[in-house]
């Protein structure tokens, strides 16, 4: 049987599962807001929450989409016994997450939230190219409308206080000096891109497509700013074989199966921006025809 470990409103979760009905394969999908006990039955680890529940042993295969598997914690009156239930409950816990992801998989939740500047020494150790970037407090010595600055974590979005609104963290070129110091941040050089590339790595494979985001002022500094009435046009596209390899190889470093990666092309040369384990696949996959949601499902 095939685990799903995703979030309910993924949809891209959804199209994966349609392929493996397709296919006549046994799923089954846990969700965020699942909570799981660990039984002992029959000399066999069985996981039970309100909504599913399978034994470890039947499980032939993992996909980690988002989320995670999140268990019962119990608690216990006396003290000194609960700090020592406690941590068996939380070796038992790892033990699971580590048999699930001993077998056939795609991604892992103990990585799936993966260090955006470690990646960048990464990226730079497996040959790629990489804009210069660096971190400060203030502004003192970023160089105007030639760096940029983004998010040290994954794509961010802030809730209003009235909850209507939600803010996003966008990449956007620095214009002005700040008077004052702040939280320690990323700056990068800025390119000035031709277009910007969206690949998607699977076990080896890559697939990309080319995104002209340059000629919308909408969408040039980040093409995440998405023009709905006149959508960036989108191109089937191959990177050179010598960076494929490249990203092959910082995939294996980071440990990663899976995942969506982000390149700017200027001229000849070809700049890794970042990758994300879970993140969206789902236009590339359909703009280019790559059906990649069967070929994750023939994988699992």
């Amino acid at each position: 049987m095939i685990l799903i470990i995703s979030k309910n409103s993924d949809r891209t979760t959804i199209e994966v599962m349609k392929w493996l009905s397709a296919l006549g394969k046994k799923y089954i999908r846990v969700h965020e807001d699942e909570v799981f006990e660990i039984k002992a039955y029959q000399k066999k680890l069985f996981l039970e929450s309100d909504k599913s529940s399978f034994f470890l042993n039947d499980i032939s295969s993992v996909w980690y989409r988002r989320g995670g598997l999140k268990f019962k914690h119990l608690q216990y009156k006396n003290p000194s016994i609960n700090i020592h239930m406690s941590e068996a409950q939380y070796w038992l816990q790892d033990y699971v997450i580590k048999i699930l992801e001993s077998k056939k998989h795609i991604n892992k939740q103990s990585n799936s939230h993966i260090n955006k500047l470690w990646v960048l020494e990464c990226a730079k150790k497996a040959g790629l190219d990489v804009p210069d970037y660096f971190l400060a407090e203030n502004t003192d010595e970023v160089i105007l409308n030639k760096t940029i600055t983004k998010s040290i974590t994954g794509n961010v979005i802030l809730e209003s206080l009235n909850k209507k609104t939600d803010g996003i963290m966008y990449t956007s070129v620095v214009e002005k000096k700040e008077k004052e110091d702040f939280f320690i941040s990323f700056f990068q050089e800025k390119i000035e891109k031709d277009f910007e590339i969206r690949s998607f790595y699977l076990n080896g494979k890559i697939w990309s497509f080319a995104i002209i985001s340059q000629n919308d002022e909408q969408t040039k500094t980040d093409f995440r700013k998405y023009n709905i009435k006149k959508p960036n046009r989108t191109v089937p596209y191959n990177l050179p074989k010598d960076v494929e390899e490249m990203t092959c190889r910082l995939m294996v470093e980071l440990d990663l199966n899976c995942g969506s990666l982000d390149f700017v092309k200027k001229g000849n040369n070809y700049y890794f921006l970042e990758v994300n384990p879970v993140g969206q696949f789902t236009s590339l996959s359909a703009s280019c025809n790559y059906v990649l949601e069967k070929e994750i499902a023939n994988y699992l």
